[in-house]
């Protein structure tokens, strides 16, 4: 599976890959790491958050895996953790943004106080 191309990423997908980028988590601290990161502009409801690990889980950018033990135990609770292609596919999803945001701004379309802040 390693020498597999990473599937294209939606934007959901890219953001469940971020959230996963520091290590496993189950999908409640998923859904609050985007609604933080986008300062609340990006809501991941249950429906689309589980439908978009499913989706990366058939296609091999992340898998299940065992809770945290320091944590007190839920059996509904499941944690994911991004594969060597999730991380792959997330890089470059990341690279693309990258030029994508450079290119936004050599034409003037980033906001200067944004720039300053980021």
């Amino acid at each position: 599976m390693a020498d597999r191309n990473p599937p294209p990423l939606t934007p959901a997908g890219y953001q469940v890959l971020l959230a996963l980028a520091d290590g496993k988590a189950h999908g409640y601290a998923v859904m609050r790491f985007v609604e933080d990161v986008t300062n609340g502009s990006v809501q991941l409801g249950p429906g689309t958050l589980y439908r978009t690990i499913a989706r990366l889980v058939a296609d091999g950018l992340v898998e299940e895996v065992s809770g945290d033990d320091s944590e007190p135990h839920d059996a509904r609770r499941r944690y994911y953790r991004m594969t060597s292609l999730g991380i792959d596919a997330a890089k470059r999803e990341t690279d693309l943004l990258a030029r994508l945001v450079g290119v936004a701004e050599n034409a003037g379309l980033l906001d200067s106080a944004r720039r300053s802040t980021a």
